[in-house]
């Protein structure tokens, strides 16, 4: 029969995808000594049951209460028992991080009965009851029976305006025992009956609610925004309750054995005295720094700080941990791997080597290419010395300008509209992902490095500022002001999560430090950055342990000269389409209306030289190193006049009398050669067919190009590639004729002259041995063979129903963006096998975007490819997430 429950001493980190990841931790701490709240786990495969289900699986309320049965053994107490009640909090914990995703509820089995019993055990605390009962009714309201938490916060609002204050804490029991009548009446309200008094019963809907949880609106989001599988459930964790809201000597807090932010060494996190759990990460008040706590409470200071060193030994790792004091007593309520922006990450991985800790393979594992990514984005420019309002805690770094909005609906209108827009907010919770995700920065009034806007901000990459609390939002009257200034919804501001700051305006930006690296220069040798000089190390591990070369996808000379500096070892896709648009379009279009044979070679004759200027430039910059030309593959209609408008223009031209000539016979041409699909139409293989001498001189200027280059000295390696092939017969008909321009104009230069196919066309994939006869090397068009093989067209369905897709789950992800295992996938492995075993040599490359993304260069070094190619600026990230991949592989070689 299969096990749902685990008492903490039963399981340990490594059983994360089965006990979430909150749930081995602390089964984990608790069997390496730590003080642990006692409790117990209810695992995935409950909550997996449950929701397949919709009741609870078999033998689960017994193993739950066999389990709560030792736990109040252990404790000494009942659950909810009037003279001295057992309380628990019930807690999400799926086996990634989805910070605050998922629901909550502290302080269950507390009643009308036991919470004056409660106060016995504090010693007579009214206080501390009557607030923990509010809670309760609160979190349980909102989370379990979906009672708005807005009108539980207009209660607590209107206690504390009648009591002159702002404070929580200034409440007194009295108070708060009225408070709790009013949550009641609330919850009456909207669920029709009465808060529940059964505290089994509390604990049975609160299970359940943790488990529908995993498939609330904001959780799927954060989910597909993280690339989380959809299919994982969470886990529940039951633990005895700990209350650092018991007085002075208690409280609650979030500690980092690392600064998340940059990778600095020393004592990070935030305290908050008389506190429970929830008040930090929500950001409600605003918290002191974790060193405070040596002066309020040496001797529990003292304990974190050894506790601390003892996790970060332990996972070998920077640490995140949330910890409660009860009456000078240290719990230790989580810990985790934590999370930290892209510079910390690099900064860390680099420290933990130098400390002997990792070695060089697991700290390039530690970090991936959509950090590195970040990491090359703009930083601002303070030259002009922008007009500074204020400055918060810079919880993730970055630059970010926008417009000031104030709640997350209008931020994603704002930005499905095209603008920048900064999310200001006192605080968010999970309500606002949306809003967050669709922000290029967020800026809070209140909470620190651990509030829920910091954790989730540096999770996403986006640039964050919390606690500027010299701000006060007005978010009804959509604006904020700060010293004498008022900034309105739509004005734009400037936020910069490094240093905390707040500009008016618009503020320039520059380059990164890190882009200087790659563009070199900046020597790391000689950079007093810590970032740099850790790029460095990590890159040059990755370069020495990836089998994968890296190209890029140029077009220009320029492109070239950039790709290279960024360590792209050749080109893999040169468009040549690109070539022959601006001046040169008529040109072209003088070609495709040629009516005769000379007027075709009259424009031909003048492409020619501009096509070999064209190629001896990217030669010269590509020296040494193989460059990969695509043969013209553009629809036709991309040189000639919309049909609609030339048709437009004729008529007009008739009704007044002018000459219309010259356009009558284009509209004829345009007429003659409309598609309703273009991109299943004239291009590619079958334009350089159909149109005699055009695909001659490309692959004429192609080789005049490279022997000229090699007569100044250089070494050309020119690779000629052949498009939307999907018949042996087309590229053999090419080649036949391309092989007899190179032999003329080649002769005794030395020139090599590799001759190629794009595999694009599913019926190209799957008949791969045969066109490797006549093919030196593959490259996969995975944009085209994506489109093909779902049958959609990317510039039509991404706006239209991909959103309805990703939200059914049909798409964990877009697969445009990464590669599409399963279908594209393997059409791609059954042209590698088939291509190789036709002809050993087969040279295998990637050109599509997927080159440059990170998950799909893993799987194209699984399946054996030799290259992968990208736009320069992913080149970094592409020789990072190669070398990542050799070394989870150990470097093998799976052709």
């Amino acid at each position: 029969m299969t096990k749902f429950v685990y008492g903490f001493s039963e399981g340990n980190k490594d059983l994360r995808d089965l006990l979430g990841g909150k749930g081995a931790n602390l089964a984990e701490m608790t069997n390496i000594g730590l003080p642990v709240p006692p409790g117990f786990t209810i695992t995935t495969e409950a909550c997996r049951a449950y929701l397949d289900s919709g009741h609870q699986p078999e033998g689960l309320a017994e193993e739950i209460a066999t389990h709560l049965d030792a736990l109040e053994a252990s404790m000494g107490r009942k659950l909810g028992e009037p003279g001295d009640p057992l309380l628990v909090s019930v807690r999400s914990g799926a086996a990634f991080s989805m910070p605050g995703m998922m629901e909550t509820v502290l302080n269950v089995g507390l009643n009308d009965a036991s919470v004056d019993g409660l106060s016995r055990q504090a010693g007579g605390n009214d206080r501390f009851a009557w607030d923990s009962y509010r809670r309760l009714i609160q979190m349980f309201g909102k989370t379990v029976c979906d009672v708005p938490g807005d009108e539980f916060e207009h209660a607590i609002d209107a206690a504390k305006r009648a009591k002159g204050s702002e404070d929580d804490l200034d409440l007194d029991a009295g108070d708060l025992r009225g408070l709790v009548d009013e949550y009641k009446a609330i919850f009456a309200k909207h669920t029709g009956r009465e808060f529940p008094q059964d505290p089994k019963e509390q604990l049975d809907l609160a299970i359940r609610a943790v488990f529908e949880s995993w498939n609330a609106d904001r959780a799927v989001l954060y989910r597909r925004q993280e690339r989380i599988p959809t299919d994982l459930g969470t886990a529940v964790n039951v633990v005895a309750m700990v209350f650092g809201n018991l007085g002075s000597d208690s409280g609650t807090g979030v500690a980092f054995t690392r600064d998340p932010a940059s990778g600095a060494q020393g004592v990070y996190g935030d305290y908050l005295a008389n506190a429970q759990g929830e008040d930090v990460v929500a950001g409600i008040r605003n918290t002191v720094p974790l060193q405070d706590l040596e002066r309020l409470d040496k001797a529990s200071y003292d304990d974190l700080i050894r506790i601390m060193a003892t996790l970060e030994e332990h996972y070998k790792d920077l640490c995140d941990i949330e910890f409660t004091i009860e009456r000078g007593k240290l719990w230790m309520l989580q810990t985790r791997v934590g999370k930290r922006t892209a510079a910390a990450a690099f900064i860390i991985a680099g420290q933990l080597v130098d400390e002997g800790v990792i070695d060089l393979d697991e700290a390039l594992h530690r970090v991936n290419g959509a950090q590195l990514g970040q990491l090359m984005f703009p930083r601002f420019d303070l030259s002009g010395r922008p007009s500074q309002l204020t400055k918060g805690v810079g919880a993730s770094p970055g630059a970010a300008v926008g417009r000031v909005v104030f709640d997350a609906l209008t931020a994603k209108e704002k930005a499905a509209a095209g603008d920048d827009v900064i999310l200001v907010r006192r605080e968010t919770n999970p309500d606002d992902l949306p809003g967050m995700i669709a922000a290029q920065g967020i800026l809070t009034s209140r909470g620190g490095k651990t509030s829920h806007a910091a954790v989730v901000a540096r999770g996403m990459g986006k640039t964050c500022v919390c606690g500027a609390d010299e701000i006060e939002v007005d978010v009804k009257g959509k604006r904020f002001t700060v010293a004498g200034k008022t900034i309105a919804e739509g004005d734009v501001i400037s936020v910069d999560g490094t240093t905390g700051k707040i500009y008016l305006g618009e503020v320039p930006v520059q380059p990164s430090e890190v882009v200087r690296y790659f563009e070199g220069t900046l020597d790391p040798a000689q950079a007093g950055d810590a970032l740099v000089k850790a790029v460095h190390r990590v890159m040059s591990h990755a370069d020495s342990r990836r089998r994968l070369a890296v190209r890029a996808n140029s077009d220009t000379g320029v492109d070239s000269a950039r790709a290279r500096r960024f360590g792209a070892q050749g080109i893999g896709l040169c468009r040549t389409e690109h070539m022959f648009l601006g001046d040169r379009r008529e040109l072209v279009e003088r070609l495709i209306l040629a009516a005769t044979p000379d007027e075709r070679e009259a424009a031909l004759a003048e492409l020619l030289p501009l096509q070999r200027a064209d190629f001896a430039e990217i030669f010269r910059e590509m020296d040494g190193l193989p460059v990969t030309i695509r043969l013209i593959d553009p629809p036709l209609h991309e040189f000639l006049p919309s049909l609609e408008e030339l048709a437009v223009h004729v008529a007009v031209a008739h009704e007044r009398g002018q000459d219309v000539g010259r356009d009558e016979k284009l509209l004829a041409a345009v007429r003659r050669m409309h598609e309703q699909n273009p991109m299943l139409g004239l291009r590619g293989v079958r334009l350089g067919l159909v149109i005699p001498g055009l695909f001659a001189m490309q692959v004429r200027a192609i080789v005049e190009a490279a022997v000229l280059r090699a007569g100044e000295g250089g070494t050309p390696k020119p690779e000629i590639m052949v498009p939307l092939v999907g018949a042996v017969q087309e590229l053999e008909t090419v080649r036949t004729e391309a092989e007899r321009i190179i032999a003329e104009v080649v002769a005794d230069s030395g020139v090599e002259v590799l001759i190629g196919t794009m595999i694009e066309v599913p019926r190209a994939a799957l008949t791969a041995g045969q066109i490797a006869e006549a093919a030196q090397f593959f490259s996969f068009g995975t944009n085209d063979l994506t489109q093909m093989s779902w049958g959609f067209s990317r510039d039509d369905v991404e706006g239209a129903f991909f959103w309805r897709y990703l939200e059914l789950g049909i798409f964990g992800i877009s697969p445009f963006e990464s590669i599409d295992r399963d279908g594209v996938g393997r059409l791609v492995r059954i042209a590698v096998d088939e291509g190789r075993r036709a002809r050993p040599d087969l040279k295998l490359g990637v050109c599509g975007e997927h080159g440059g993304d990170p998950d799909s260069v893993h799987f194209f070094h699984d399946v054996g490819l030799d290259y992968v190619s990208c736009s320069p600026f992913r080149v970094p990230i592409a020789r990072l997430e190669a070398g990542r991949a050799a070394c989870e592989s150990r470097g093998s070689d799976s052709r």
